[in-house]
């Protein structure tokens, strides 16, 4: 089993930074997939970004392309999100989400683990 915990998130205004952090402890899962979500109010939860914990091949949503950079700590056990250049539209709770296998997918059935969400709130 892994639990993952969020955190990092706030209220930033329009081009503002943000780096939110997911912390996994329980079973090392140096060789799998960790992801970030997102989901707004009213909306669907969608795919922002994920990364092979062991390196190597990252993905991203095209709309957080050249402004969001995921990347972990094996040491720490640590995922990160830097969240630069932010925009209204990322107002959301950002969830972190772990798969064992080291493919990397964009649907959320495909991740076992879950954190509990953090909430990004960005103003105009």
């Amino acid at each position: 089993q892994v639990q993952l915990v969020e955190s990092g998130g706030g209220l930033v205004q329009a081009g503002d930074s943000l780096r939110l952090s997911c912390v996994a402890s329980g079973r090392t899962f140096s060789t799998s997939v960790m992801a970030w979500f997102r989901q707004a109010p009213g909306e669907e939860r969608e795919f922002v970004a994920a990364i092979v914990w062991s390196g190597g091949p990252r993905t991203y949503a095209d709309s957080v392309k050249g402004r969001f950079t995921i990347s972990r700590d094996n040491a720490k056990n640590t995922g990160y999100l830097q969240m630069n250049s932010l925009r209204p539209e990322d107002t959301a709770v950002y969830y972190c989400a772990a798969k064992r296998d080291i493919r990397i997918t964009i649907i959320q059935e495909d991740y076992s683990y879950w954190g509990q969400g953090t909430q990004v709130t960005v103003s105009s």
